[in-house]
């Protein structure tokens, strides 16, 4: 019997992990969320910087994506 694997939730780490483990992981709690967000945010401005946006342009799109982050927060993580 050869079950497809179906990915239940997005792979924010799929350069690193299959989709099996990443869910694997996430379902025994050992994924860090946080981290994991800060990772795709830092990744998103690299992206947005090598684009020709200034930094304080990146940092407000990145806001408009996460709300609930103040800039100074958003600022800390992606020159961490």
């Amino acid at each position: 019997m050869n079950l497809e694997y179906k990915n239940i939730n997005n792979n924010p780490l799929s350069a690193f992990i299959n989709d099996k483990t990443y869910d694997t992981l996430k379902n025994h709690g050992l994924i860090n969320e946080k981290s994991v967000r800060d990772y795709l945010i830092k990744q998103k401005f690299k992206e947005l910087r090598k684009s020709k946006v200034s930094a304080s342009s990146a940092i407000e799109i990145l806001r408009e994506q996460h709300p609930y982050l103040q800039f100074d927060t958003i600022r800390k993580i992606v020159y961490q």
